[in-house]
């Protein structure tokens, strides 16, 4: 059976691999709608990751914990009607994959169904069998270590991680389990920069960093965050770019105050009627043709 290609080139797990294989870096960015896709995929981002960070950043929630598998379909789907040719992939909510195989595949196929590429989930050993199960089911899978946003009420909050030589052994041991279950590529979050370049020299794999140095074999970091749409003071890892908070707003202040003097809009945002039904309108009369059509001019 003979398929045709698709119409639109679409950057893949295969061209990751040879990419970070060959020493070129990768980037990624968070896209929670087809206007943050868009703007991503326009900017030159390798992959796309529809991040539970949608809780925080979109939602108004405190951290990732209460998004639920109904809003991440919501946002992959806005995402992925824009056909990116970016590497889509999307983050497994809370709860998703920790009820068992059947559920995690049943979730992350979903997702697959969506138009997602592949899934990113967290955590280390207590993961591998989720993680051989998505795989053995064709769903590939980006693993997740280190400042695990899920996890924020056992580490305490959003701590860096592996900081004593215990925890260092055993994220890198993780990042091993992780790739021999069949991960794609690990995602390292808040880890000191000298153990993100131990894993990324253990491992087969390409890493991707936030938080964890300039030795990754790519880096993410979230939209919103990138071009300073938030208030918020960001994290310690983030570089802004832009303060697109203060730029809208300002934006919107000038639109506001058009308004309330009057001008807006102006004749060049105005739609003009037509002539002929300019005369119409004014030769209509109510008082002689209540509740009738509109009198031709000259009856």
């Amino acid at each position: 059976m003979s398929h045709a290609p698709d119409s639109r080139a679409s950057f893949t797990i295969p061209d990751l691999q040879r990419r970070a294989a060959a020493g070129e870096k990768l980037v990624m960015i968070t896209a929670y709608d087809a206007v943050t896709a868009r703007i991503a995929e326009a900017a030159g981002a390798d992959i796309l990751l529809v991040g539970d960070s949608v809780g925080n950043v979109c939602l108004g929630f405190e951290n990732t914990l209460p998004v639920s598998m109904a809003m991440m379909n919501h946002h992959l789907e806005a995402v992925a009607r824009t056909r990116p040719g970016c590497l889509l992939l999307v983050d497994m909510p809370y709860l998703s994959y920790h009820m068992g195989v059947e559920e995690a595949l049943r979730n992350a196929g979903g997702f697959i169904q969506r138009g997602a590429q592949g899934v990113k989930l967290e955590g280390g050993a207590n993961r591998v069998p989720v993680v051989r199960a998505l795989v053995d089911a064709e769903i590939p899978v980006m693993g997740h270590l280190g400042l695990t946003p899920q996890s924020i009420h056992r580490m305490g909050g959003h701590r860096v991680q592996g900081r004593t030589g215990r925890d260092a052994v055993a994220l890198v041991q993780d990042a091993l389990r992780l790739q021999d279950a069949g991960c794609f590529s690990i995602l390292l979050e808040g880890v000191p920069a000298e153990l993100a370049e131990r894993v990324t020299h253990e491992v087969k794999v390409p890493t991707i960093g936030i938080g964890a140095g300039p030795h990754c074999s790519g880096q993410v970091l979230v939209f919103h965050d990138i071009v300073g749409l938030l208030p918020e003071k960001p994290p310690k890892f983030v570089r802004t770019y832009m303060n697109a908070f203060e730029q809208i707003r300002a934006a919107l202040e000038a639109w506001s105050q058009d308004v309330r003097a009057g001008r807006f809009p102006g004749p060049q945002e105005s739609y003009i009627l037509p002539e002929d039904a300019r005369d119409m309108l004014q030769a209509w009369q109510p008082s002689t043709n209540p509740g009738g059509d509109p009198q031709q001019p000259g009856q």
